[in-house]
């Protein structure tokens, strides 16, 4: 609670230009960005994941993603269904984030007819095949992170802060992220990630943004480029649906085997 608190004093302090710190600032900016996402209960979308190898070959996978905001020191939980290629129809990830804990997250594989557990020292590895890791696929709760504002920047033609969020957990794959978020809706137009020897290795770009209900903004298309591969993963978002009245019962291990 006193954490909470104090989030909301330097939220207030640092939004009416009295931040004191650069530290204090780049946390204020992300509670604001967070406390905008909150409020939306449930969702679903389909989306289309498009690899794309380092000679610019293309394989594409369809599935859908089922969310539910998660209440209090519970993270949001998550479900995602692979439909095709066929040798991946049916594989689902489920995934429970925490504000201060490890995050946990099952994967099903119908081959093996088994739920496997992701351990927390194999997070940063790649999520089937793509550029994603699995640290990347959970929701980023504000208390995973160390905050600092570095400056302001113009970035597609919308005025930026540049914020530096460093992984408190030891197992994460990167040293820091550097994150471009728009002031008028706190959205995260680009993120820098750095692996471990602090080098740049990947950039995500979230591009095509669109208001729902009347509050909510997100991407129609996310682009996670390898600087150091070469390979990129593209993401396309299609039919966001809100408040459909998703079900508990439907983010457990045991739905994994027969999600739909």
């Amino acid at each position: 609670m006193k954490k909470v608190l104090l989030g909301v004093l330097l939220a207030a302090t640092a939004l009416t230009g009295f931040a004191q710190t650069p530290e204090e600032k780049g946390l204020a900016i992300a509670i604001e960005g967070d406390k905008r996402g909150e409020g939306f209960g449930d969702s679903q979308v389909k989306l289309k994941m498009v690899l794309i190898d380092s000679k610019g070959r293309e394989s594409s996978r369809d599935m859908r993603v089922k969310s539910m905001e998660g209440k209090g020191e519970k993270g949001d939980k998550s479900l995602m269904i692979f439909d095709t290629p066929k040798d991946q129809k049916g594989v689902a990830m489920l995934t429970f984030t925490h504000k201060t804990k490890s995050d946990d997250q099952w994967l099903y594989l119908p081959a093996l007819k088994r739920v496997k557990k992701i351990s927390s020292r194999n997070k940063s590895g790649p999520f089937v095949g793509s550029e994603f890791a699995f640290e990347d696929i959970s929701s980023q709760e504000v208390e995973k992170y160390t905050y600092k504002y570095l400056r302001d920047e113009v970035v597609d033609g919308m005025d930026c802060f540049v914020v530096e969020s460093d992984p408190v957990d030891k197992y994460s794959g990167y040293t820091r992220r550097v994150a471009f978020i728009d002031k008028q809706e706190y959205r995260a137009l680009k993120i820098d990630f750095y692996d471990r020897k602090n080098s740049l290795l990947k950039t995500l770009s979230n591009k095509e943004f669109k208001q729902y209900l009347g509050k909510y903004w997100y991407p129609n298309l996310s682009e996670m480029t390898n600087h150091q591969t070469g390979k990129a993963t593209r993401l396309a978002y299609e039919n966001y649906e809100f408040r459909v009245g998703l079900k508990e019962k439907q983010f457990t291990k045991n739905s994994l085997k027969r999600a739909k």
